[in-house]
């Protein structure tokens, strides 16, 4: 059986559980990513591996690579493959069998319904059966990883979802426009009012006690309100470093949309 090429747009924690799935079923997945991939959640991450070279999750490696050569290679030891390409200009190159949108920008950067015989796109700002073929569900609740052949997902509500009974609360956000520079790690316990980090001088604090979940790699400019970290109150360590119930449930998605499609 032909192995199928998938471009996975964004390799966030969303879209790592998308290249997850793919690769796991089998597909030759290659995530694009930008120059300075702004992830919170970087434990599970394939954009992590633009700062590290390659990264694990959940026993899958996804290596970062400079070109087509370097691709193959990744396809042939059996990992996921990362290119720092912002544009997906691989896709006029690779001719794959697939694209996904995995960007989350909540409105469509350029992802066309031409870009490949099965178009994807994850959560809203797109329209199925114009941007793209399908669009899988990524809001929490009771379509979360439902696959819409026509329409658009639910809109964006503006409003964190809600973990361990908290949503906006366990979102660290910068005090001011800086550099991020982390305190605390992921996978550490932390306290109501607790420094995480600090954007040039100005402290980040946690809102709520758990462990921290994600934040952005040191270095980084960020400006003020922009999302920098998550403290998960369910205070379980292990989640920290596993691909979420929400993104395995999108990967479920993408992963029927593309095989419906492909009939």
């Amino acid at each position: 059986m032909k192995l199928l090429r998938v471009v996975v747009k964004g390799g966030g924690d969303l879209g790592a559980g998308v290249a997850y799935r793919l690769h796991r079923c089998g597909f030759r997945v290659v995530v694009t990513e930008t120059e300075q991939p702004t992830v919170i959640r970087r434990a599970v991450a394939f954009a992590s591996a633009v700062y590290e070279g390659a990264v694990t999750v959940d026993g899958v490696t996804a290596r970062l690579v400079e070109d087509d050569a370097g691709i193959a290679a990744c396809w042939e030891a059996g990992e996921a493959a990362v290119l720092v390409d912002p544009q997906a200009a691989v896709i006029e190159r690779l001719r794959p069998d697939a694209v996904v949108d995995a960007i989350l920008a909540k409105r469509n950067l350029g992802t066309r319904i031409t870009d490949a015989p099965v178009v994807v796109a994850l959560g809203p700002g797109f329209v199925a059966g114009v941007d793209c073929h399908a669009v899988v569900e990524t809001n929490r609740g009771h379509n979360l990883g439902r696959v819409l052949l026509e329409g658009s997902a639910e809109p964006n509500t503006g409003v964190p979802g809600s973990v361990g009974g908290e949503s906006a609360r366990r979102v660290l956000r910068a005090p001011q426009d800086g550099v991020f520079r982390a305190v605390r790690a992921i996978g550490d316990m932390v306290q109501v009012g607790e420094v995480v980090a600090h954007v040039d001088d100005a402290p980040v604090r946690s809102q709520l006690d758990g462990v921290v979940r994600g934040l952005l790699h040191d270095g980084l400019p960020v400006h003020t309100g922009m999302k920098s970290g998550d403290v998960d109150p369910r205070g379980v360590v292990s989640h920290c470093f596993t691909i979420s119930d929400k993104a395995l449930a999108v990967g479920g998605g993408v992963v029927e949309a593309i095989l419906h499609l492909r009939q």
